[in-house]
């Protein structure tokens, strides 16, 4: 009988065994532990994650213990019943989701681009020419915070800050949480909404042409309240540092044990956003998401209840065989990489642009620093998850 256990410490370093034995022998694995159907078949994925009507964000609509588990954890949130990108359905995240893309453009990301570059490279000035360094402590984590930080117009001082604040609510996304986790995240939610309250007020009196300022001036005409604001900027604080620092560390191991790819990426540039694409498919920094059946349904010859918790798990989806030619090999030439990384659907990932766009001016900075880089696989701290996969350490040797 197959069995789904993430709490092991084999499902860390490599998820992807159980993922294969469970899509080979079943795709849709009910897990008593975690109360939840375990999708591992890209299919099935991509059809939960395109239908909202039958499949809520919400997962205050889960039955059983499940939901009774997440009630109470949401009503001990500070952010109470404020509604963010991640947890409504449509209509209501519909206009939302409008009201901030009017803020978040893709202008506004592409002008980002010299300033991403010119950190990378400040960043990268901090580690020796030769020798070696912790590329996560180094780049991976430092990059996002303080891209993001200066996105909302956050001061250089509290970028430490920043990432401590992202870490510890991050952390609550095991389904195993501590207490102590949960009372963590609760202290650390306050302090950050404390923290962007005065921004906002403060916007609100004087504009400046940060992300703060556009959403509130966004939200005004569609009464997009302050809790509104601040959860987004909370929402884009944590999913922004976790994506892009683990999508930096996964996508390093991966492509630093590959010379001959290494060597394409410094004859042809060009090739960065391939190379993107396949490090997000090969090695999800997102490895599941939650959704909630809101009425009896099926997926495939499995009868789903109402009520249901159904974890999308997209860095299983990545390497189903049905979808993708020989994918557990890292090929970046690999057509139609059609990932789910980012997700799918109403809820695709806002921020999917800005992941990449760093993601790609990161390995620019680094090849370009350095003429010889290795990874050292053996000593790479794998941690994260059950929905998130990244790194807590990645040494690199340079010359």
């Amino acid at each position: 009988m197959v069995t789904f256990n993430p709490f092991v410490p084999s499902f860390r370093r490599n998820p992807y065994i159980q993922y294969s034995r469970l899509r080979a022998e079943e795709p849709v694995h009910r897990s008593g532990a975690l109360q939840a159907w375990v999708l591992t078949g890209y299919a099935d994925c991509l059809a939960v994650l395109r239908d909202p009507t039958t499949y809520s964000s919400d997962t205050r609509q889960a039955g059983g213990q499940v939901g009774e588990l997440v009630r109470e954890q949401r009503s001990r949130s500070p952010l109470g019943e404020a509604r963010t990108l991640l947890t409504i359905d449509p209509p209501a995240h519909t206009r939302m989701r409008a009201i901030v893309t009017r803020a978040f453009t893709p202008r506004r990301v592409a002008e980002l681009g010299p300033r991403i570059e010119g950190i990378a490279c400040e960043l990268l000035a901090s580690a020796p020419e030769r020798g070696e360094f912790d590329l996560m402590a180094t780049l991976a984590r430092p990059l996002p915070v303080i891209v993001i930080a200066e996105l909302l117009g956050v001061p250089p001082d509290d970028r430490d800050r920043f990432a401590t604040w992202s870490r510890a609510i991050a952390a609550t996304t095991d389904l195993r949480n501590s207490e102590a986790a949960i009372v963590e995240a609760r202290e650390t939610t306050l302090e950050l909404m404390d923290y962007f309250r005065g921004f906002v007020d403060e916007r609100r009196l004087s504009p400046r042409s940060d992300l703060i300022s556009a959403l509130v001036a966004a939200g005004q005409a569609e009464e997009l309240t302050t809790d509104e604001i601040l959860a987004f900027a909370i929402l884009l604080l944590v999913a922004g540092q976790e994506t892009t620092t683990n999508l930096i560390g996964n996508g390093a191991l991966a492509l630093l044990g590959r010379p001959d790819v290494v060597g394409r990426m410094r004859a042809e540039p060009s090739m960065a956003p391939a190379v993107v694409e396949e490090m997000l498919r090969f090695d999800s920094p997102v490895q599941g998401v939650v959704r909630v059946a809101r009425a009896d349904t099926r997926i495939g010859e499995t009868a789903i209840e109402r009520g249901a918790l159904l974890l999308v798990m997209v860095g299983a989806a990545n390497r189903d065989p049905a979808q993708f030619d020989r994918p557990d090999e890292f090929m970046p030439d690999r057509p139609a990489n059609r990932h789910l990384s980012f997700g799918l659907g109403p809820h695709f990932c806002l921020g999917a642009p800005l992941a990449r766009l760093e993601a790609e001016l990161a390995f620019a900075a680094l090849l370009a620093r350095y003429s010889s880089i290795g990874a050292a696989a053996e000593a790479a701290d794998h941690r994260g998850t059950l929905l998130l996969r990244g790194l807590a350490r990645l040494p690199l040797a340079v010359a």
